[in-house]
């Protein structure tokens, strides 16, 4: 999973009013080399939650990104090979994401997030049931 994947993910268990960032529980982290493409990041730079991208980064080893920024920065090589390398090519191949309300952990395999909730942390599952039984009788 990249970090542009976590920075776009939020847990919407019942009840949680802020599930977004997700925390990250590392077990393996993969680099992956991915083209650069200065427009994609340009594009991408002003959708980020960038405190979110940069706590990430650090906890997945790579603590090249700096802790504040602003768009004058995107005229720099340096800046935007660091934004590249952490938005698209650290991979959260195995580990966990982690709800900051509840702590429930979301498991990461093979760099894939299952964020299928339970059934009692759906939110509006008892006004679901009520409706389909109305349709269903």
């Amino acid at each position: 999973m990249r970090l542009l994947t976590h920075n776009m993910l939020s847990s919407n268990i019942k009840g949680v009013a802020n599930g977004f960032p997700l925390k990250i529980e590392v077990v393996k982290v993969v680099e992956k080399e991915v083209d650069f493409n200065i427009d994609f990041l340009k594009n991408m730079f002003h959708k980020v939650e960038w405190k979110a991208l940069a706590e990430a980064s650090t906890i997945m080893g790579y603590v090249e990104l700096p802790e504040n920024v602003d768009a004058a920065m995107l005229d720099s090589d340096d800046f935007l090979h660091k934004f590249h390398h952490a938005l698209l090519e650290l991979h959260l191949e195995e580990g966990a994401l982690v709800c900051p309300e509840t702590g429930r952990k979301f498991p990461v395999n093979k760099g894939i997030p299952n964020m299928l909730l339970h059934e009692d942390e759906v939110p509006y599952m008892d006004e679901a049931r009520h409706f389909l039984r109305g349709v269903v009788s």
